[in-house]
């Protein structure tokens, strides 16, 4: 229950750093945690200690990321962690991405990062629209209950879970069902 401020977040990542014998990749996901880790923060952290390697961000907001990228050190990198942000962030020099939606559409969206990255946007942003329209339809009942039906509708996996998390409604099923067939014909 606890919301640490910036300067507890900062003293946090100081010390796993110090503890690990691995690099970091800083996790700001403020929709799972309902604590944003604001740019400055990040960017102390990342000239703090090279343990710091990268930043997924997934605070979906674009200045926060761009601000990041503007003043981070030469070897840390930023990772998009929200995949309707990916296209943007890398346009304005995310590395990459950690994503969700590549389990279900791993060549669509790999593909869209790749081009990206070599600057064949407008193939990038066909692959990007060609996904755009399901993006929100993962999330309505919960991560990672949509992406895990739209796996078990591409015949990939059940979408078993533990509880508290429960499988998407009947009507979200329904829905994904259709949009995961709008992406299945573009590919096929």
């Amino acid at each position: 229950y606890s919301k640490p401020s910036q300067e507890g977040i900062f003293q946090h990542y100081m010390a796993v750093a110090k503890a690990s014998p691995v690099p970091i990749i800083i996790y700001n996901v403020p929709g799972r945690t309902s604590s944003n880790v604001a740019s400055a923060t990040t960017l102390r952290l990342a000239h703090a200690s090279d343990k710091f390697i990268a930043v997924k961000e997934a605070s979906g907001d674009l200045m926060q990321a761009m601000k990041i990228l503007k003043d981070k050190p030469a070897r840390f990198q930023v990772w998009s962690g929200d995949d309707a942000l990916t296209l943007p962030m890398i346009s304005c020099g995310a590395t990459g991405v950690i994503s969700v939606i590549a389990n279900a559409f791993p060549e669509q969206f790999s593909g869209m990062v790749r081009n990206a990255r070599s600057g064949n946007w407008e193939k990038a942003r066909q692959l990007n629209n060609e996904l755009l329209d399901i993006h929100p339809w993962l999330y309505v009942d919960g991560n990672p209950s949509g992406i895990k039906a739209a796996m078990e509708i591409l015949g990939l996996c059940r979408q078993d879970l533990r509880i508290p998390l429960t499988p998407v409604t009947e009507a979200t099923y329904e829905r994904l069902k259709k949009e995961v067939g709008k992406v299945s014909s573009l590919v096929n």
